[in-house]
């Protein structure tokens, strides 16, 4: 019963109509992806998560949110995000598994060599875009739930690069850059997605924003000293 009324939502959800296809639903994020089950019980989503999930699943579960449905399951779910995600971790082998999937992300996803000779910017995959702050955020927050769980209390990136200020693990012109430059990605991706046109535009416009993302990937993601200056120490003010 569950995985055909799982079928009939996302083809609901995912209807075609004059003005584009209502919303875009990809459940390869499910617990063994493709070759999962499209439904599972919360026991066995909790079993997955803890004893066979990969990194980016985590980071996945870190914008993860129930949305509709029974009370009592979505309270249950909340609480096991909040226990998986808390989790300490060896913080040399997240940065490590975070960089790399990044980097196979823009070699897969990003601009073409003669996109960028022709200055075009694709917002979401190129170095210095979309997926470069949500994973800074998602890095942050994995590394330190352990020691605050605000940081992974809220699911969008502004206030979680928010929690990340008012902890000290971010300095407070580091969230602002990054904060600044996510709403103003956000805004013309979201005018280019009402025209349907993919998320590639000028580079030279966003040139700032672009070079200040980089800066802090950098400093958060290459770096390889865990205590270095980007991760600031917790806020001690009083």
């Amino acid at each position: 019963f569950y995985p055909r009324l799982a079928q009939k939502m996302i083809h609901i959800l995912s209807t075609k109509t004059a003005s584009g296809e209502l919303y875009e639903v990809d459940v390869r994020l499910r617990p063994s992806g493709n070759s999962g089950p499209l439904v599972t019980s919360l026991n066995s989503f909790e079993k997955y998560q803890r004893e066979s999930a990969w990194t980016w699943e985590h980071q996945a579960l870190v914008r993860a949110r129930p949305v509709a449905g029974d009370a009592g399951l979505a309270q249950a779910f909340v609480q096991l995000r909040l226990d998986l995600l808390c989790q300490e971790r060896d913080l040399h082998k997240l940065k490590e598994e975070v960089r790399s999937m990044r980097e196979k992300m823009r070699t897969q996803l990003g601009s073409k060599k003669s996109d960028q000779a022709a200055g075009l910017f694709n917002l979401k995959q190129d170095a210095g875009g979309i997926v470069d702050i949500e994973f800074m955020v998602q890095y942050l927050a994995l590394a330190w739930a352990h020691a605050d769980s605000s940081l992974v209390r809220y699911t969008d990136n502004i206030r979680i690069l928010g929690s990340l200020e008012t902890t000290g693990r971010l300095e407070a012109h580091q969230a602002h850059q990054l904060i600044n430059a996510y709403k103003e990605y956000r805004t013309l991706g979201h005018k280019l997605a009402l025209q349907q046109a993919p998320t590639i535009t000028q580079r030279a416009p966003l040139a700032e924003p672009i070079a200040q993302v980089c800066a802090l990937w950098q400093q958060v993601i290459e770096s390889p000293n865990i205590d270095s200056p980007e991760l600031a120490s917790p806020d001690t003010r009083t």
